[in-house]
């Protein structure tokens, strides 16, 4: 758009001018684009002490739910609209599944909240369980629970393996408007999976990622 132009649009028929526009600039918080379009959800890193060690707890998911059934992952879920909070909907989640009181999870800290490729952002916490062994979990959502000593993760890094995305725009896709037409350069997208294998589990995915950036908390800090 030509200067001339766009200055006619501030001042004139539109009644866009400067002072307008400043003043709602003024006004506006940033924040992540998209953020209003995208699914939030919370997770809980449970920490339980066993025989004076730190162990991690993990859920192996139902094999009647619908999403990702027999998965290894953290407690958490959706953030519904009536939860205060993304730390509220880690508690609330973590003692629907592990069917235990919210006062039996302390000590929570937050960590980086994590962007799906998918279009999701993923709140996780850390947190203390006391009284595990008053932990019964919901059938209808975890088949099953282990823990792991956090000593394992701090000496055994996760294999890395590499997942390539391939761009395939729509039928009707207008070449013709951008440089290069069907020729364009399209920027590779490739996903760095992480695994971790402890005896006969595989810990891998969004679980995965989310407890390396834990470990590399810790170990910073340290």
């Amino acid at each position: 758009m030509k200067l001339p132009l766009l200055f006619n649009l501030l001042v004139g028929g539109s009644n866009m001018n400067l002072e307008v526009i400043k003043a709602a600039l003024s006004q506006h918080q940033p924040a992540m684009m998209g953020i209003e379009k995208c699914k939030k959800y919370a997770v809980l890193i449970p920490l339980i002490e066993i025989n004076g060690e730190v162990h991690i707890l993990f859920e192996i998911r139902a094999e009647s739910l619908r999403r990702q059934p027999g998965e290894i992952c953290f407690p958490g879920g959706k953030v519904d609209t009536t939860d205060n909070n993304e730390q509220f909907t880690a508690l609330r989640e973590t003692s629907e599944e592990l069917g235990i009181s919210i006062d039996h999870i302390r000590n929570l800290f937050p960590l980086d909240y994590l962007l799906t490729p998918f279009g999701s952002i993923i709140y996780p916490f850390v947190g203390t369980i006391v009284s595990p062994e008053e932990i019964a979990p919901n059938a209808t959502e975890v088949s099953d629970i282990f823990t792991v000593p956090l000593h394992f993760f701090l000496t055994k890094p996760p294999e890395s393996h590499k997942i390539y995305f391939k761009v395939e725009p729509e039928a009707d896709f207008p070449f013709d408007s951008i440089p290069g037409g069907r020729e364009y350069k399209w920027q590779a997208r490739t996903l760095h999976e992480l695994f971790y294998y402890f005896e006969d589990k595989v810990i891998w995915g969004l679980t995965a990622r989310i407890l390396k950036h834990f470990i590399e908390v810790i170990e910073n800090r340290s």
